[in-house]
């Protein structure tokens, strides 16, 4: 197995603080726009966002987390159960600008599962996608993301490794599984 650094410390705050900006240009004050964070690893990005947000601009920003579990077209198809975490989505979405908040854009099946699930809150007035990595060329359902970290050519033999823990330095590798 080989790993590669993609993002050390220094490269994923330049990114994430990039993002922020380009949330803020987009959205302003965010008075008629949500974050939500795609559990379980988008919440992790949510929270690093949320908080490089407060500090460059100044704004509280309404924020929650969802659950795509039962959502997902292979939830029937494991082999072991899926194990559901915690929805916290305690405001309002109908006619909102819903930003959904992932990690790593892959096949474009969990994107697809959070906007199912996101319609259950009601109906948002625009949604956007916001990723640290866009995994280029593995897509099986057209879905783009409006706001991207860095863009990575992958194989399926590869997978990004997303390393955002309070307690250590946060870091993106690319790793080889063959």
């Amino acid at each position: 197995m080989q790993k590669r650094l993609i993002l050390n410390p220094d490269l994923l705050s330049i990114t994430v603080n990039r993002l922020c900006h380009q949330l803020i240009e987009n959205h302003n004050n965010f008075e008629n726009t949500v974050l939500v964070g795609l559990q379980p690893r988008g919440k992790f990005l949510l929270d690093i966002i949320v908080e490089h947000l407060q500090d460059l601009a100044g704004v509280k920003v309404t924020h929650g987390y969802l659950d795509t579990t039962f959502y997902r077209d292979d939830f029937r198809r494991r082999d072991t159960p899926a194990k559901a975490r915690e929805t916290k989505i305690d405001f309002i979405v109908e006619g909102k600008k819903v930003v959904l908040i992932d990690d790593v854009l892959y096949t474009g099946r969990t994107v697809r599962a959070a906007i199912d699930a996101l319609l259950a809150y009601g109906r948002p007035e625009k949604v956007e996608l916001l990723v640290l990595i866009d995994r280029r060329y593995s897509r099986d359902l057209p879905v783009a993301a409006n706001y991207v970290g860095r863009r990575v050519n992958t194989m399926d033999s590869q997978k990004v490794l997303v390393q955002l823990e309070p307690t250590k330095q946060n870091k993106v590798w690319l790793i080889n599984e063959e």
